[in-house]
């Protein structure tokens, strides 16, 4: 009989000693390789060296090219490896100034195109939506509709027009705030919501932007809170110091994270040189003892050459040119006012999520609709008179060109690169063709 034992361990003992041959085969080519390798002229090395280094170069440069275009068309190369070095320094700064990098405001009108720079899983914004951000319309009914249907369809669209316009406001403003201040600090302070008023009736928060219609939706919210019975009737003293309000940094935290998760919050902003241009107008062309007092003396006595006893005694007669040399100053004689702070500065968006974002452009339509969003009477409107200086014609587009034409290109791009932040958050346009 065959033992097949042994048959078996026949087999393995050649399989083994094959492998041991071909091994031993194996690393004798291996070594005569080597060998020759090294025998190799240091020309041959260099090349072989430079061909491995352009490689990953080519690989490197893929990714980075893979990076961009996630970012969108436009965007400017190696701003996410800059913000990630920066940090907390970054997020707290204002963006790098069109004045300091030219291309920028170029890259940006491009990116407009298909803007791709939005937080994970929010909807892309398309060009037609940033333009009809930007240019602010007013909702109208469609023309289509017949005069035979009922006028709560026409009424139903025009809301919902609206309402798609002020969601997309706030995609941009939050596309804003994930690309330029990612980095600050999530905790809310008192001293964020100092400028943002309580009316508890309602559950209402709305944060005060001075020359854009805040008196006029103060008064509104007394009347909500039912402290009046008109708003027409308020007078500007009684709006502002007669204790009808609470500011929301007057309640304890508790009391104030309560109120930001579950009240309703507004704020409206106005194109920033419009604004720029209504407060100096309104402060230091009219008689204000008081901000003629404060500001006017140190801005005479800082930037006028020769200056009158009178206008030092007094504080009167700042020209606009005066006023820009004062805003523009890294060392002004007296600190900011609210009135032509920035408004991001004053109600800090990217760090509270308002409901809704106003235009004062678009006054009467968005404030209508969040009346009717928070339930308001459908008899309260929100007052739209002038009730300081009511002769003099309100600021416009026209207007604050006439003024920046008072003072030189350079400050005129100073004070667009002072408000470059609202420019991007709240999406208006550039103010002057020639600016960067």
């Amino acid at each position: 009989m065959v033992d097949v034992g042994a048959l078996i361990r026949t087999y393995y003992i050649r399989t083994l000693l094959c492998r041991i041959m071909v091994w031993m085969k194996l690393r004798m080519e291996m070594d005569s390789l080597w060998i020759r390798v090294r025998r190799m002229p240091r020309s041959i090395w260099f090349i072989l060296l430079f061909g491995v280094g352009g490689a990953l170069l080519f690989l490197h440069l893929e990714d980075l090219s893979k990076m961009l275009q996630q970012q969108g068309p436009g965007a400017e190369y190696g701003s996410s490896l800059r913000q990630s070095k920066e940090g907390l320094q970054a997020a707290e700064a204002n963006p790098v100034s069109p004045m300091q990098h030219p291309n920028v405001e170029e890259s940006k009108q491009r990116a407009a195109t298909v803007s791709q720079e939005q937080d994970i899983g929010s909807p892309q914004i398309t060009k037609r939506q940033r333009k009809l951000l930007k240019t602010s319309p007013q909702i109208t009914h469609s023309k289509n509709v017949s005069s035979t249907s009922p006028p709560v369809s026409a009424r139903e669209e025009s809301l919902g027009n609206l309402s798609s316009v002020l969601e997309t406001r706030k995609q941009v403003m939050k596309n804003m705030c994930g690309k330029y201040k990612s980095g600050i600090s999530r905790t809310i302070t008192p001293d964020h919501v100092k400028y943002i008023y309580v009316e508890d009736k309602y559950k209402v928060l709305y944060c005060e932007v001075p020359k854009s219609g805040c008196s006029n939706w103060k008064r509104t919210l007394i009347v909500l809170s039912g402290k009046a019975s008109n708003p027409d009737k308020l007078k500007h003293e009684q709006v502002h110091y007669g204790g009808y309000l609470k500011t929301l940094n007057r309640y304890n935290q508790k009391e104030i994270m309560h109120r930001l998760q579950t009240y309703k919050k507004f704020m409206f902003v106005r194109e920033p040189l419009d604004r720029v241009v209504s407060a100096y107008r309104d402060k230091f062309e009219n008689p204000n003892d008081y901000y003629h007092n404060l500001f006017g003396k140190p801005i005479i006595k800082k930037y006028r050459v020769t200056p009158s006893a009178e206008a030092l005694k007094t504080g009167n007669g700042v020209t606009f040119k005066e006023f820009v040399q004062y805003l523009l100053d890294g060392h002004r004689p007296v600190g900011m006012d609210i009135h032509w702070e920035q408004m991001n500065k004053l109600c800090h968006p990217c760090l509270i999520d308002y409901d809704l974002i106003g235009k004062f452009e678009n006054m009467e339509e968005e404030s209508n609709f969040l009346l009717r969003m928070i339930g308001a009477p459908d008899s309260l409107k929100l007052p739209s008179f002038k009730d300081r200086n009511p002769k003099d014609v309100r600021t416009s587009k026209e207007i604050t060109e006439r003024y920046f034409s008072q003072v030189s290109f350079m400050e005129r791009q100073r004070v667009y690169d002072f408000y470059y932040m609202d420019y991007l958050m709240f999406n208006y346009s550039k103010p002057f063709n020639d600016l960067y």
